[in-house]
């Protein structure tokens, strides 16, 4: 008998050990689809047309999505979570920012993010990511467009990245 509820206390107590996994927001679910390699172009309002290349990873049990973006030949690190509902991310740039966004829009094939409105950063003496957004409508397919808009010490750039799955 003693064996019996040493095994009980064993299993029961063991039964709260594994994480649950958070419902998610529309949006992440919806970006869940980025899982994997991704290569293309980026056109930049200049012109100029230079490689980019993502990596997409679900980790912590799919609760968050970590993003390894190299353009141009420079690495850069987003990651995708959840806070409270809405879809976090946090984008560590080249341009020496970490930019925080929220979901500013969002349809059936298209997650828009914007800057949080307490960043910090000020357009005329900052250089950071402001907006960047996913249009997915063909991710099924393999093919994403992600347009950005940044500030750059006061001018506004960015550009438009076609990428396709290689993986």
């Amino acid at each position: 008998m003693i064996r019996k509820i040493g095994l009980l206390i064993v299993v029961m107590g063991g039964a709260g050990l594994m994480p649950a996994l958070a419902e998610h927001h529309s949006a992440f679910d919806k970006m869940k689809q980025m899982e994997g390699i991704w290569e293309g172009k980026l056109t930049r309002v200049t012109g100029e047309v230079v490689d980019t290349r993502s990596e997409f990873r679900l980790i912590a049990g799919g609760n968050t999505m970590v993003e390894t973006l190299i353009e141009d030949g420079v690495e850069m690190l987003t990651t995708y979570t959840e806070k409270e509902g809405d879809l976090v991310v946090k984008h560590y740039c080249s341009l020496g920012t970490e930019p925080e966004f929220r979901v500013a829009t969002e349809s059936e094939d298209q997650v828009a993010l914007r800057l949080i409105p307490d960043s910090g950063y000020h357009a005329e003496h900052h250089s950071f990511v402001a907006a960047m957004t996913y249009n997915l409508g063909s991710a099924a397919e393999g093919s994403v467009v992600v347009d950005s808009i940044i500030m750059n010490q006061g001018a506004t750039e960015g550009g438009t990245a076609v990428i396709r799955r290689v993986q």
